[in-house]
């Protein structure tokens, strides 16, 4: 265990040397430092700590063993093990060693966290009991796996991880929400004037842009500003290598929002801290920016959607379309598939309505796909804008390639949205409590960590 204190080295090295009569080469250095008095606390060093210090031990922190005892509670390498390949596997992108070595103190930071988070709850009597736990995890299998559990049992233990790893997480989650409803939500109080001067303030910014944003939030205090942003950057440059911003929400993220993985919702920039505002309003839909430092820590951002408030967005139309298609042989030559993309593109040009499709595409061996339920916003970002266009009965320009085929999207019918009213009162309320809950549960899980009394091996 690692608990030997400055005091308690210097001691054991003067016995020792002593005893065997021998000149350690540390005591003179360390009695060379000793003879300059420490600097007093300044604003940029409160600590006073000298700018040369002799360090006494394992000067490599990436060479200590991710395994802790937290208040008794021990935490195995086999439980880093497990959790670090759940992160694994939503990265497309194998991970090097070094990044594998940060991966895995971080991974113990969330599992210390998690510790403390289970062991407050259990000190007000809140324990999750295995039928909730696995009450989730039937979920999560239902989402996933089609309601087979013994499927999500198979791929979780066929990345290196465990259901015990998962089932674990889900019971922090579950401890730590309940234990901020009893103990913080009570005391967070939105009185309806505000909830009205937000409804208010929405109904004169209709038409204005608010955009639906995930993040995954990291504190930091003066002292660990640093390795916070160091470990911010190799988490943004994780998910630009193709890791899975969901997955990295859930095990990273320190806000309430890591339990649906980071997602904020849709919120307007004067909700957002000014820097995430700034950033969100260059930010196209499907873009990763980040890390922003903001008051507390740093966060990184995802713009999941964007659209206008209290407006019926067009995107969330309700389409019927015919899809029409060509495939080309394998082997054949450009000017071959150039003939028959011609003779594709005139065959759709002679399409008179939906009724006539079948008929056309008979004539170029075309191939015809209906789906009578499909919102705009579902297809490529691409179709989306010419899509909106099109009027019953016109088609999109072909589009494809000698791969993947050419086609064409026949409009038959569109169901338009109807108008958007904003969130309800009730809903306005939860959100800005939830807000509130999430700053407070930040504070408290800062204090839960400094009152911690934590051992590593």
């Amino acid at each position: 265990m690692i608990k030997t204190t400055v005091s308690s080295l210097l001691s054991t090295l003067a016995v020792t040397g002593a005893t065997l009569g021998l000149v350690t080469a540390p005591l003179p250095a360390l009695a060379q430092n000793a003879a300059q008095p420490a600097p007093a606390p300044t604003v940029s060093n409160p600590l006073g700590i000298p700018d040369n210090i002799t360090m006494l031990g394992e000067t490599d922190p990436n060479m200590r063993r991710a395994t802790a005892v937290v208040n008794g509670t021990v935490i195995t390498g086999t439980d880093v093990d497990h959790r670090v390949a759940l992160v694994s596997a939503a990265s497309q992108n194998a991970i090097s060693d070094e990044e594998m070595v940060r991966l895995r103190m971080q991974v113990l930071r969330n599992l210390i966290d998690e510790t403390l988070q289970i062991q407050a709850a259990a000190l007000q009597e809140i324990t999750i009991g295995a039928p909730e736990v696995n009450q989730s995890y039937q979920r999560l299998a239902a989402q996933n796996f089609g309601q087979n559990t013994e499927a999500m049992d198979a791929y979780l233990l066929s990345i290196g991880s465990s259901p015990a790893s998962l089932k674990r997480q889900i019971q922090g989650e579950l401890a730590w929400q309940r234990l901020l409803r009893r103990n913080i939500a009570p005391f967070v109080n939105v009185s309806e004037e505000e909830v009205n001067d937000i409804m208010k303030r929405l109904e004169e910014s209709r038409g204005q842009d608010e955009y639906r944003i995930g993040e995954i939030y990291l504190s930091a205090t003066a002292e660990t500003d640093a390795a916070v942003q160091q470990n911010a950057a190799r988490i943004m440059q994780q998910l630009r290598e193709g890791g899975s911003f969901v997955a990295y929400a859930r095990q990273f993220s320190e806000a309430s929002t890591a339990a649906v993985g980071g997602d904020l919702g849709f919120v307007r920039l004067a909700t957002l801290p000014p820097e995430m505002a700034t950033a969100a309003q260059s930010m196209q839909a499907g873009q990763l920016t980040g890390p922003i430092k903001i008051p507390g820590g740093y966060t990184i951002m995802y713009l999941i959607d964007k659209r206008q408030v209290l407006t019926a967005d067009p995107r969330d139309a309700v389409l019927s379309l015919k899809q029409i298609s060509i495939s080309f042989p394998e082997g054949v030559t450009e000017e071959a598939a150039g003939q028959q993309v011609e003779a594709f593109t005139q065959a759709v040009g002679t399409i008179r309505g939906c009724g006539d499709a079948e008929r056309a595409a008979q004539t170029v061996g075309a191939e015809v796909v209906t789906n009578d339920q499909l919102r705009i916003r579902s297809l490529p970002e691409q179709l989306q804008a010419t899509l909106l266009q099109l009027q019953v009965g016109q088609s999109t320009p072909p589009f494809g390639s000698i791969a993947e085929g050419v086609r064409v999207l026949l409009l038959c019918g569109r169901d338009d949205p109807e108008a958007n009213d904003g969130p309800s009162f009730d809903q306005l309320m939860s959100r800005m409590e939830d807000e509130r809950i999430n700053k407070r549960a930040q504070r408290y899980l800062r204090d839960l960590r400094n009152d911690a009394y934590i051992e590593y091996n």
